[in-house]
């Protein structure tokens, strides 16, 4: 890593795809030319053989030559948040810090000057704090990485999926209409997320509390409220598989670590009455667009049972914090006659 300016490190984040890690790491070199930097993939305890293939590759191509490209093992999956933390926590190979660390999905694949023009950006940018990439499909439809923080209006618009309740509520409904030009959005999807050490090393890192989902909305409100901006960049454009670690794209049924995730923020962002209010609004718009699609006869396009889990979910995860609250009390109490 002889090159002059900012140093970078590239974090990849590998699930039991090899194949796909190693075409996505070799996009990565190609962005990266001219650009002080290294790539660690960190698998996420795959388990399948994955550490290991994406190993020999490395070093049959020679692509780990002077330290570019490392491959680590997390040690356990916990999840996206500590995966990446576990690559943002080894840094540089020679033990210096990066100035920015730049997340990139194993399914993602960035356009030869993509890193470049977030570094620039963020380099000619101070007031902003992360910058993010232009998402697209294999079949170049434009994907939805834009969103403002979420909200109780915002969930009850989400949830109804009615009209006239949009209009009311569009400055808060929580996609955001791609961006045709580079401008501050509340967050960003981190398939292709760029962000700044200074700021991570002020604000923490990633929340290893969340498994996946809802990981970067907390990040990017965090650096928010520290006063830095995160920023759509347009002109770096990313090609996005996506959902091939996950499988979300053939989920029957919403998995649990995603209410898990989005009680999570809303009870450590707004508190538990908040994250309350929250979930009754989802559910009362939810009920209405499920009423008004059975009087028309339409499909609802909600997962199977999401009302229904959602609800009892987060009943069962008030329930259980009312209990320790309750033992909590109990030890706490001063015993008679000490």
């Amino acid at each position: 890593m002889s090159m002059s300016g900012p140093k970078l490190l590239t974090v990849i984040l590998n699930y039991k795809t090899p194949d796909m890690t190693l075409r996505s790491i070799n996009a990565a070199r190609q962005a990266m030319a001219g650009i002080a930097g290294e790539i660690i993939v960190v698998d996420n305890d795959s388990k399948d053989g994955s550490f290991e293939a994406i190993s020999t590759h490395i070093q049959k191509q020679g692509w780990d030559r002077d330290n570019h490209v490392r491959v680590i093992q997390s040690g356990h999956n916990g999840g996206f948040g500590a995966g990446n933390n576990v690559g943002i926590r080894a840094g540089l190979s020679d033990g210096s810090r990066p100035d920015y660390v730049y997340i990139l999905n194993s399914d993602a694949f960035p356009s030869p000057n993509a890193i470049d023009l977030l570094l620039t950006h963020l380099e000619s940018t101070p007031e902003a704090g992360f910058a993010g990439s232009y998402i697209y499909g294999e079949d170049d439809d434009p994907h939805l990485t834009s969103f403002r923080f979420p909200t109780i209006a915002g969930e009850f618009e989400a949830a109804i999926k009615f009209g006239p309740v949009t209009r009311l509520f569009k400055n808060r409904i929580v996609p955001i209409p791609i961006p045709s030009e580079t401008r501050p959005v509340d967050w960003l999807a981190g398939a292709s997320l760029m962000m700044r050490q200074s700021v991570l090393d002020e604000i923490g890192l990633f929340d290893e509390r969340f498994f996946l989902y809802f990981e970067e909305t907390d990040l990017c409100r965090r650096a928010r409220k520290a006063g830095y901006r995160t920023d759509y960049v347009r002109p770096s454009e990313v090609m996005h598989i996506g959902s091939v670690s996950t499988g979300m794209k053939t989920w029957s049924r919403v998995p649990t670590y995603w209410f898990d995730s989005r009680l999570h923020y809303f009870v450590k962002n707004h508190g538990a009455f908040y994250a309350a209010c929250a979930t009754c609004v989802h559910l009362a718009g939810g009920f209405l667009h499920w009423l008004r699609c059975l009087i028309t006869n339409r499909r609802s396009g909600v997962p199977p049972y999401f009302l229904r889990t959602l609800a009892w979910h987060d009943l069962s995860a008030c329930f259980r914090a009312l209990m320790r609250k309750g033992k909590q009390d109990t030890l706490s109490k001063p015993v008679i006659g000490e």
